[in-house]
Parts: C-alpha cells; structure tokens; sequence
C-alpha cells in the first residue's frame, strides 16, 4: 500500500517538474498531459481513500517523514485531486495556445502535488517542506504574467504576507522540539510540555490565519487576483487559502489543549466572515468580489476549527471547494470572452452565454446559502457547533450568513441584466491586449458543469445519514447537529436578504449606489500593513543603513586612514633609522674588512713582527689584569 501514497505524490511532482523544466519544448504535449496527470492522481486519490495507506521513512536523528491517509486526509485528497482535474481541463481552453503553457501547467502540478503532501503529513518538518513549496509555487502562479509589474508586484505581496505568517509554523517547530516533542509527529503537539505548549499554539495559528486570509491578513489575496482565473480557481478553492483551515481542523486537539487558542480561532474566523463578506458585497470587480467572499466563507471553516465542529467545517471546505473554483471558472470564461471582469460591463453576459451563465448561477446561489443547496447544509452544521460553544459566535456567523446571500446575489443581478449593445471598454481586463478573445472552446463547459453539479449536491454530507458517516470517518462523533428551527432561521434571513438585494440593485440607479472606500479597499489592511509593520520595517532599515554607512564604514575609513599614516611613519622610521643604522653596520663592517688586509702583505718578516706585537700586548693585559 505504501507504493499507492507514494505514487500519489510523485506523479503530479514529477510531472510538474518535467514540464516546467520543459520550457517550449513541452509545450504541444503540456495541456493533455497534465489534465491526464490530475485524472490518474484523482484515480490513486481514490483508491488511497479507500486502502487508507500509511508509510514512514527516516528524515533526520529522531525525526520521521511521515505519510498517511487517515479520515480527514482522504476527504481532501480527493477534494484537491477532483477540483485540480477541472481546473486543468478548463485551463486547456484559455492556455492551449500560450506561448509558456509548459511552464504554467507545470507550476499547477507542482502546486497540486505540494498540497497532497501537506494533506497527508504526519510530521512537522515534511509539513513544513510542502508548505514551502506551496507558497513558491503559488508565487510563480501569481505572478505568472511576470512582464507586467504590478502582477508581479502583487505575488510578491502574496508571498511575503503568507511567508511573515509561515514563520508561526517554525517557531512551533522549536517550541515543540524545547517542549519534549523530538519526533515532531503532529498528533503528538498537544502533549508539548509546560508553557511550550501556548507557544506552539500561537504559531500554528498565526500560520494557519495567514494561510487562509483570515483578519489581519486577508488583503494578500485581494493583490492574487492578478493572477489568470484558472490559478484563482485552484489556489483559492482547495488547496493555498484551504491549508490554514485544512490545518486547523487537523490539529483541533492543539487547539483544545490550551483555554485561548479554541476560542480565539472562532472568534476570528467569524469576525471575518462577516468583515470580509461585507468588503465582497462592496466590490464592483468580480474577481475581487469572489476573492473577498473566499476569505468570508473561509471564516466558517475557521469557525468551526475553533468550535469543536470538525465535521461541520470540512463539509464546509468541501462544498466551498467546488463552489468556488466553478464560480472563478465562470468568471475566466467571461474574463476570455468580453475581456473584462467588472460587474457594470457584464451586464448580460449569463444571457449572452447560457452554459457559462447557468453554471455561475447555481454557483452564486449556493454560495448565497439558499435552500436545499450544500452551502446552506454546510453553514447550518458551522453554526450548530458556534452556537453550541458561545450565543455571540452564533449571531455573528448567522449575519455572516445574511451577508452572503448580498454579494452573491448582486454579483448575479449583474449578470443577468439585458444584454447591453456592446461590452463597455475601458475597465479593468486581465489580459494585457484588453479586449476579450470572443471565443470560448465547448469543451471548457464540462468541467465548469461538472463543479457546478458537485456545488449543488454536496449537502448531502450534512444530512443526517451521511453526517453520522462523516462524522465517524473523522473521529468526530458527538459533535452537535443543527435543530429544525436553526436550519428553517438561516434559510428565512438568507432568502430575505436575496429579496432585499435584489430589490434595492433594481430600484436604485447605478449612479446613486453608495461606493463604500474603507470596504473596496479591503477595509485599508494592506495600508495599515504598510503604516503599521512596512514602513517601520523601512525606516529601521534606511536608519541602519545610515548608521552603517556614517558609524561602521565611518570607523572603518578611520582606521584605514589611521593605518595608512602609522604605515608611512613606520617607512620613515625604516628609511630613516633601520636602514640608516644597517648601512652603517655595513660601511664599519667594510672599513674593518678593509683595515684587516692592510697586514696581509705576505712578508715573512712582517708577520714576525706582528707576532712578537701581539704577544707582548697580550704579556701586558696578563700583568696589568692581575
């Protein structure tokens, strides 16, 4: 069986790799090949699910790298598998002819394969490892059109707010490691001994909050909108934003073995449900609309992670999963077509194309939470575990709910307007030409109706039946289910506030609707991260610089200088004096040399002579000496 897992994750990184490696070269067989990748990785998904496969291999001294599909791993990796398949065959339609589609179909592999490692890690560092490669991975997507600078701008922004947020995850590395924890197996973290184990929790939960675009960090994902709509489909669906909540939900037993983190994590998930699903019903660009409704539905995972409703919150993952990644489909197949994304210029585009239209109307109407569609299932089953832990959660995540069905339900109203009599020019267009292709390959439907289908019917988990199913596959028998009149007040306010949208988009005229600056901008989170933590960050560094250049390199010329003078008073000191008294020894050396000939004549008699001189100064110094 462990051949199974391996296979898993090696196919989509292996192929990944090969492709993106490829360059041009790979570029007639890259769209089949990598569509026909993710449907045999969705094929092993699959089979893993079922087999439930397990292996383990030596990474470092006391540590493991570990693999394993348990409950909640065979849940996502089908989820992962399924919607990466989709996406692919969508993104043959809009990348077949790309002159980098090589390179792009490789990165997505590659991000796939990073998140099927990260679902099924059971150990920290192996975690930690896809967990990198997903966020370098999602940079390259991001900013796949790297030639226009604000793309790539914008993935940097992505990378570096996620990665700020990743260094939790390191930090509960080595907290886990002081506390006791040497193997760094994840079910083994709430067992982190003494105040480590708030340590470890803190981190777990600054990454995983990062990770999904929870408050405070949700604005990065406004800045990955840049991104082509197929990358938006698969990272803000399944797989990037889902692994901070896929995350939590794994590790709910760390967040119940401290008296904070539980708490803390519901209340900010559903603090964002309702922030962020206030800033998507602001919006008047529909992927900024979708991205900001991402971080809101998010909210509910989180809130259930925090909640004690694990099974609730992976229905809402897996729903949301198929719901959204169909809605961004949707939105590129117009985005290709007309060229642009802003909701006044797509005015009749459901009616111009009625395939696209109708899929991205189930969709919106899912995600509104209207009955008997999953999402409405799904929130119901997220509210039944907040109201169960604390009344306040239950009311902020039933307005969350309210608020939903507003911008889900005006993004649709846009749509379904009469045809106008020509698509408006001049908005924001994602391609760099700024007109759309008028073009869209039938195929590209069926993967768009396949989602579409899914989004509609996955409720079914949170029927009785199969939620008892889940719940036991998950480990989570006990937790709460939702009461008749909590699913009968969800499903009144949502079709309330459909009516009332609805209502007030048709009577009030565009140019007397309200522009709200503080949500468009993603409540200003990305200037206050610029006045709050860049800016500081900046002129700390400009300081130190300055510091560097008129303290550090000042001392240092200083010195140099100072070496300089005492080098050219020691050469002084050497010409003058050294060599002076050198010369000297040498000329005296040379005078006795030279005096020490005078007696050499080679006259016998001369030498005698010298002799009998020398003998008797020597008779003399005796005599005197005693």
């Amino acid at each position: 069986m462990s051949a199974l897992l391996w296979a898993l994750i090696a196919l989509p990184l292996g192929a990944g790799t090969v492709l993106g490696l490829g360059g041009r070269r790979v570029n007639a067989v890259a769209p089949l090949a990598a569509t026909v990748v993710a449907a045999v990785t969705l094929g092993l998904a699959v089979a893993a699910a079922l087999a439930r496969p397990g292996v383990e291999a030596p990474l470092f001294t006391g540590v493991r790298a570990g693999l394993r599909v348990d409950g909640l791993s065979a849940v996502m990796v089908i989820t992962v598998a399924a919607v990466t398949t989709a996406v692919l065959a969508f993104s043959t339609a809009e990348f077949g002819r790309d002159e980098n589609r090589g390179r792009f179909f490789g990165v997505m592999l590659l991000f796939a394969g990073a998140m099927l490692v990260t679902v099924t890690a059971t150990t920290l560092p192996l975690l930690l490892m896809a967990w990198e490669l997903m966020g370098a991975t999602s940079w390259a997507l991001i900013g796949y059109w790297w030639r226009q600078p604000h793309r790539a701008g914008a993935a940097d922004t992505a990378f570096l707010t996620t990665r700020t947020a990743d260094l939790g995850l390191y930090l509960a590395a080595g907290a886990a490691m002081a506390g006791g924890v040497g193997s760094l197996r994840l079910d083994a973290l709430p067992h982190t001994g003494g105040a480590w184990l708030h340590v470890v929790s803190a981190g777990v939960v600054v990454a995983a909050l990062g990770k999904s675009a929870q408050l405070p960090f949700s604005f990065w994902l406004s800045r990955a909108m840049e991104g082509p709509s197929p990358v938006s489909a698969l990272l803000h669906s399944a797989t990037m934003v889902a692994a901070g909540a896929y995350l939590l939900l794994r590790l709910h037993p760390l967040l119940t073995a401290t008296d904070w983190a539980g708490p803390l994590v519901a209340w900010t998930g559903a603090v964002s449900a309702l922030a962020l699903g206030l800033v998507a019903a602001a919006q008047r660009d529909l992927k900024q609309l979708l991205a900001a409704s991402t971080s809101a539905q998010l909210g509910f995972m989180v809130l259930a992670a925090g909640s004690r409703g694990v099974a609730a919150g992976t229905v809402q993952l897996v729903a949301h999963a198929a719901v959204k990644s169909g809605l961004f489909l949707a939105a590129g197949a117009w985005l290709t077509v007309l060229g642009t994304k802003q909701l006044p210029a797509l005015s009749g585009a459901a009616r111009g194309r009625p395939l696209v239209g109708g899929a991205f109307a189930v969709g919106a109407l899912t995600l509104a939470g209207l009955p008997p569609l999953s999402l409405w299932a799904a929130k119901d089953e997220v509210l039944a575990a907040a109201r169960a832990e604390s009344p306040g959660l239950y009311a902020v995540g039933l307005a969350a709910g309210a608020v939903s069905a507003v911008y889900s339900v005006k993004a649709l109203w846009y749509v379904t307007r009469p045809l106008p009599a020509g698509p408006a020019a001049g908005h924001g267009t994602e391609r760099s030409a700024g007109r759309g292709t008028g073009h869209l390959a039938r195929w590209a439907h069926l993967p768009l109706w396949v989602l579409t289908a899914a989004a509609a019917v996955l409720g079914v988990l949170a029927l009785p039946g199969p939620a008892d199913w889940l719940r036991t596959l998950l480990g989570a028998r006990g937790e709460p289910s939702p009461h008749p009149w909590e699913a009968g007040v969800s499903a009144v306010l949502a079709l309330a506030a459909v009516a009332a949208t609805w209502w007030w988009l048709s009577r009030t005229p565009r140019t007397e609707r309200a522009a709200v600056p503080w949500a468009q901008d993603w409540l200003h989170l990305e200037r206050a991260a610029h006045a709050l933590l860049v800016r500081p960050v900046m002129g700390l560094a400009r300081a130190l610089a300055a510091f560097d250049d008129r303290v550090v390199d000042g001392a240092v010329r200083q010195l140099t200088r100072g070496g300089s003078a005492l080098s050219r008073l020691a050469g002084r000191v050497d010409d003058g004096g050294l060599d002076a008294a050198v010369g000297a020894v040498a000329s005296g050396a040379r005078r006795l040399g030279s005096w020490a000939r005078r007696p050499q004549t080679g006259l016998l008699h001369q030498y005698y002579a010298q002799a009998v001189v020398g003998f008797a100064l020597l008779t003399l110094i005796v005599l005197l000496v005693r």
